[in-house]
């Protein structure tokens, strides 16, 4: 039996039209398909009947299939001569894991592909109005998980070059920690009225944008009930919001109350 292929693929943010052409066509000669919490179901729809769908879906404290049964299932499917491919959501190689998928793959001479995907930290945050770099604003930008691994292999932030030495920083997963986000950037020196917005179920028609300044971001968040899952955007870019918001699909959060719990 021919030995098969594992294609890692970018499903985008959230909107099914950002994936990429590649992307697409990938869908359509699947054999098998394990695909992630937040990717948009629609996709799937372009998928063969005849294809195997494995809902690898991930949340905080809740994985449906541990990384290590993921890892197997990819090498047991290619052995057996599948075309298979690991939709994730976003793109593959930010904080998706697709170096541990495929350093498994190459270390067992499966051949595989990664096919890169629009980030949630990109898309959603332009669906908002945000561009991440701006002449005026910023020329720098970092992206970060929020959510640490929690183990010895577990590394504390830089704070000190977050607070400082980039000009917009991106949270993914960080909701649950933003109080403590808020606390170390202030504590390391950023400037507390700093703008940051908050955007939830980036590019889909429910999407919806908290803004507020560092200093009590999560404090309206609470008032607010905001919670994942969603991006953290934290630089003097999102004061261009106001006047760059395109997206009409934006759900609304009762911005007249949040606006007075900002400005009050």
């Amino acid at each position: 039996m021919m030995i098969g292929k594992v294609y890692f693929v970018g499903a985008g943010p959230g909107d099914p039209k950002l994936i990429t052409v590649r992307g697409m066509e990938l869908l359509q000669k699947a054999e098998v398909v394990l695909y992630d919490r937040l990717v948009n179901p629609k996709l799937l729809d372009y998928v063969s009947q005849e294809a195997l769908l494995i809902d690898c879906g991930k949340e905080k404290d809740n994985h449906l299939i541990p990384q290590e049964n993921i890892n197997q299932l990819l090498l047991r499917f290619a052995k057996n001569g599948k075309q298979v491919v690991r939709l994730k959501g976003g793109d593959p190689s930010v904080f998706g894991r697709v170096g541990e998928e495929a350093e498994e793959c190459a270390e067992h001479e499966i051949p595989f592909e990664i096919v890169p995907g629009v980030t949630s930290g990109i898309g959603a945050s332009i669906y908002a109005g945000i561009p991440l770099t701006h002449r005026d604003y910023a020329s720098s930008v970092t992206f970060v998980t929020g959510h640490r691994r929690g183990d010895q292999h577990t590394q504390e932030l830089n704070w000190d070059h977050l607070a400082k030495g980039v000009d917009t920083v991106v949270f993914y997963m960080g909701m649950h920690n933003l109080p403590y986000i808020q606390e170390q950037l202030i504590t390391n020196g950023r400037d507390a009225r700093t703008p940051v917005a908050l955007i939830r179920y980036g590019t889909l028609d429910k999407q919806e944008v908290l803004t507020g300044e560092l200093w009590n971001i999560a404090q309206e968040a609470a008032k607010a009930s905001f919670k994942a899952p969603a991006i953290i955007v934290i630089g003097e870019v999102v004061r261009l919001r106001d006047k760059l918001k395109w997206w009409q699909g934006e759900a609304s959060i009762s911005t007249k109350k949040v606006e007075f719990f900002l400005h009050k």
